[in-house]
């Protein structure tokens, strides 16, 4: 499952890692637009597969900001 941005921001904080089991409600990562930080969070339980984002990237609405997939 695909994680994707709401709204144009920065990504302030990555929390999470390639390869970290993650639960329904974690946050995976802080955005930060308009001075305001922006927890997201995972949808779903499962392993994280890919962030394609670092700390400091610009991101555009609809942007992907980590692949999660379910635990084997």
């Amino acid at each position: 499952m695909l994680v994707t941005a709401d709204m144009a921001s920065i990504v302030w904080r990555v929390t999470v890692a390639e390869g970290d089991d993650v639960q329904p409600g974690q946050e995976i990562l802080i955005l930060e637009s308009m001075k305001m930080e922006i927890p997201v969070l995972s949808p779903m339980a499962g392993v994280v597969a890919h962030i394609p984002v670092a700390e400091g990237d610009v991101i555009e609405a609809g942007a992907t900001l980590a692949r999660i997939e379910r635990s084997r």
